[in-house]
């Protein structure tokens, strides 16, 4: 049975469906799912699916099945990728919003599905993010980003601020058209951004903020070896365009300033893979950082 917001069906507004997929956010999974049955928007159905967690997830998520009446599937841990696809071929809605389980939805639907509307052009719509800590509470105020229309071009150089994931809603048909998400790439949103803006749709981002970024010990973006094998495997896709290896290099820049704290061995590895006709200044602050603390070691 599908939780589903409307008395009636109402063929003027689109179905949307939220996909939650949960894994050992035991914590945060519960105001997760409350934020998606908050929403004035009238025509959400809400599948959520506990990817094999270990904690206490599949216990409150079922207090709030039944209650709610959603989609609730447990299965053996499957990766994130598989799970949203199997968790889209069994939704009905034209749009599809998948949601983090240790994320927050503000008031959001609505507004995205309204901007959507007549802008058959834009197979990704987002917002901006508010951070919270894991009990809650604020993390500062949210980074003031204007409206900003992004293609492919944008997307893999990077020239304009990304799109939150927390807040990506998208055209079903965008998703089916360049196949789904990738069972081999374990991070999702930067790949399925890419190959949708690759297949002529923009990526329209509001300025509203629309979702609270949970930022706990277990984010993903914590994790430096998972994002760098995971961002360079997404990256070796568009091998084929001219500026890929000027990506893949101002990458390794980024990445050797934020890991040669806590990973001075993955910088170590990439300050080697760093070509030297693309060391920059970072390559520079880095590589000091780098020597330094192997010398201390």
């Amino acid at each position: 049975m599908y939780f589903e917001k409307s008395l009636m069906q109402n063929s003027e507004q689109p179905l949307v469906s939220v996909i939650i997929a949960s894994y050992n956010h035991a914590p945060y999974i519960e105001a997760s799912i409350e934020s998606v049955l908050a929403q004035s928007y009238p025509n959400i159905e809400l599948l959520v699916t506990d990817d094999g967690s270990r904690d206490d997830s599949v216990e409150r998520i079922s207090r709030l099945q039944e209650l709610h009446g959603f989609d609730f599937r447990v299965q053996e841990n499957k990766g994130l990728s598989r799970t949203l696809n199997e968790a889209i071929e069994r939704a009905r809605g034209s749009l599809i919003a998948p949601l983090g389980s240790d994320d927050i939805m503000l008031e959001r639907i609505a507004r995205q599905v309204a901007y959507l509307q007549d802008k058959p052009e834009v197979g990704i719509c987002a917002g901006n993010i508010q951070e919270i800590d894991g009990s809650g509470s604020l993390r500062g105020a949210p980074k003031n980003l204007p409206f900003r229309r992004l293609d492919f071009e944008d997307v893999f150089l990077d020239r304009k601020p990304g799109a939150p994931a927390p807040t990506l809603m998208f055209r079903r048909e965008a998703i089916e058209k360049v196949g789904g998400f990738d069972e081999q790439i374990r991070l999702e949103d930067l790949l399925i951004e890419l190959k949708i803006t690759r297949s002529g749709y923009s990526l329209d981002i509001l300025p509203d903020v629309l979702a609270h970024y949970r930022v706990h010990a277990t984010n993903t973006y914590k994790n430096f070896h998972f994002m760098v094998e995971n961002v360079m495997k997404t990256y070796a896709q568009f091998s084929d365009h001219p500026a890929y290896p000027e990506v893949c290099a101002r990458y390794r820049n980024s990445m050797m300033l934020k890991c040669v704290r806590e990973c001075p061995d993955l910088a170590m590895r990439l300050l080697k893979e760093q070509p030297l006709k693309y060391w920059r200044f970072k390559t520079l602050r880095a590589a000091f950082r780098i020597i330094t603390a192997h010398k201390r070691s």
